[in-house]
């Protein structure tokens, strides 16, 4: 058995990226169920349920920033396949564990576990998918990341929906977190016949290897024009690479840091990360079954309806995937950042007029304002964020560059979650205002200072950093510059 087709491989491995979505959502259904919350004791609205209740998003969000630098080492080290094995071994455990919690404390300290296994996978996965894709399809491509990250948030909220009528209470609970264990059980067992990353194969001095590789990837019906486009490829890594290992000879262990064209692709990379985070959209889903319940729905209603806005997620984020590469990153970035301010906004406006009311024009207008926002989120901001973040680092540098914008995501997502409970319950509606002036200032900055990269290697990228042309914008000059490898060095 051979994974011979970029697509089928992209898809495949992210179901790491379900293994995220799912995990990360869960808790979203699970405190919307009552018989959690008192097998636990933390129905109440005390301070002390309001700490813990924080605390199950807080502690996931920190294990997830440590699996991110973490991973950083780990992805060089021991290659992009093996690191993939034993994050999903981590997630089966963690997954396990939860399942069979039978007391707080121990729920709590397995869900820093799993917050460190999947803030693995979420930085692994786009890294593996960037560098299998090619340069043309690479957003639909790594775009396959952000899909299945919902699509696990949307089979996290039907799952609880499910076990909500189940008759035993144990049931309710137990089901949806031990499911955590499927989907990373399911990428274990066919990572045998992953291909290896070419670049990270090319760094470890087994080129014939990457070669092979990258003929499989590039699949034609004329065998030679097989083996011309992949020796290119090749070509492309190898120039690159050595240009990329002189600049960081000359700026020493600190590089990502000293040189300005890294420092760059750093900031943008942690950027995007921050600024998804800042529309406040773990937020709005793993407190959304309470925003329900303060707009006057109870019951199974939304839970119910927590799973549709997750299906609908999903279905946004897959509509992005086939639009990134037409659009470009930034634009979409944008266009989601505004979008997401705009329904906020008029989320906000139903929460302080109508929130604790029975009008139910109004709260039915604060549920239409959610799907508004995740319409714009899905659509134009959630995989655009990890496929820029994934692109723009250069190889040798893109677990160490992915790690690090990950790690800024989770960080945000601590900030904004572990606080929320307290927040909503003391200034209400105004905690929403944090999500409107953060993202819309964001977008200002994307739109003046963040460089485009559709359409180019990953190598050809650099160019973009780094202020030089690639080869392809001097084609009158270049000849066969489509064939060309990296930036046009005479032009410097």
């Amino acid at each position: 058995m051979s994974f011979s087709n970029g697509y089928l491989v992209v898809f495949f491995v992210a179901l790491g990226s379900f293994t995220y979505g799912f995990n990360n959502s869960v808790i979203g259904s699970v405190l919307g169920l009552e018989s959690f919350l008192i097998y636990f004791d933390i129905a109440g609205k005390d301070s002390k349920s309001n700490s813990i209740t924080g605390a199950t998003s807080g502690l996931f969000a920190g294990g997830g920033a440590i699996g991110a630098l973490l991973s950083a080492w780990l992805v060089n080290k021991v290659g992009r396949v093996r690191s993939i094995q034993i994050t999903c071994v981590i997630c089966i455990i963690s997954g396990a564990i939860q399942g069979g919690s039978v007391h707080i404390a121990m729920f709590l300290i397995d869900r820093l576990l799993s917050g460190v296994g999947v803030g693995f996978m979420v930085s692994l996965v786009p890294i593996y998918q960037s560098e299998i894709s090619p340069a043309e399809a690479r957003g639909r491509m790594v775009g396959s990341h952000g899909f299945l990250i919902v699509t696990g948030y949307a089979f996290a909220a039907w799952t609880g929906y499910g076990c909500y009528f189940s008759p035993s209470p144990a049931f309710q609970w137990r089901f949806e977190l031990s499911a955590q264990v499927i989907a990373p059980a399911i990428l274990l067992m066919g990572t045998p016949w992953l291909p290896e990353s070419p670049r990270w194969l090319v760094e470890q001095d087994r080129q014939s290897e990457a070669l092979q590789i990258l003929q499989q990837l590039h699949p034609s019906e004329d065998e030679s024009n097989i083996h011309s486009k992949a020796q290119v490829e090749l070509n492309q890594i190898r120039t690159q690479l050595s240009i990329d290992q002189e600049m960081e000879a000359s700026g020493g262990r600190w590089a990502l840091i000293t040189n300005s064209s890294y420092r760059k692709r750093l900031f943008c990379g942690c950027f995007v990360q921050f600024i998804g985070q800042s529309t406040g959209v773990l937020v709005i889903n793993n407190y959304q079954v309470s925003l329900y319940n303060s707009l006057g729905l109870y019951n199974s209603v939304p839970l119910l309806l927590y799973a549709v806005y997750l299906s609908w997620a999903a279905g946004m984020n897959y509509v992005s995937t086939f639009i990134i590469d037409r659009v470009g990153r930034v634009p979409l970035m944008v266009i989601g950042l505004v979008g997401s301010v705009v329904a906020v906004c008029c989320e906000a406006a139903m929460v302080a007029e109508f929130s604790g009311t029975s009008n139910k024009i109004g709260n039915g207008f604060g549920v239409a304002f959610l799907f508004l926002f995740v319409t714009f989120y899905g659509g134009g901001l959630d995989a655009t964020t990890y496929v820029y973040s994934a692109e723009v680092f250069p190889n040798h540098m893109r677990g160490l560059g992915m790690g690090m914008s990950i790690f800024t995501q989770f960080c945000s997502t601590l900030v904004y979650t572990q606080v929320a409970p307290t927040a909503f319950d003391t200034i209400g509606w105004k905690y929403y205002l944090v999500f409107i002036i953060v993202p819309f200032l964001g977008a200002i900055l994307i739109w003046f200072t963040f460089p485009e990269t559709k359409g180019l290697s990953l190598e050809d990228i650099s160019c973009r950093f780094e202020g030089r042309p690639v080869a392809s914008e001097l084609k009158p000059h270049i000849e066969d510059a489509d064939k060309a490898s990296v930036c046009y060095e005479e032009s410097v």
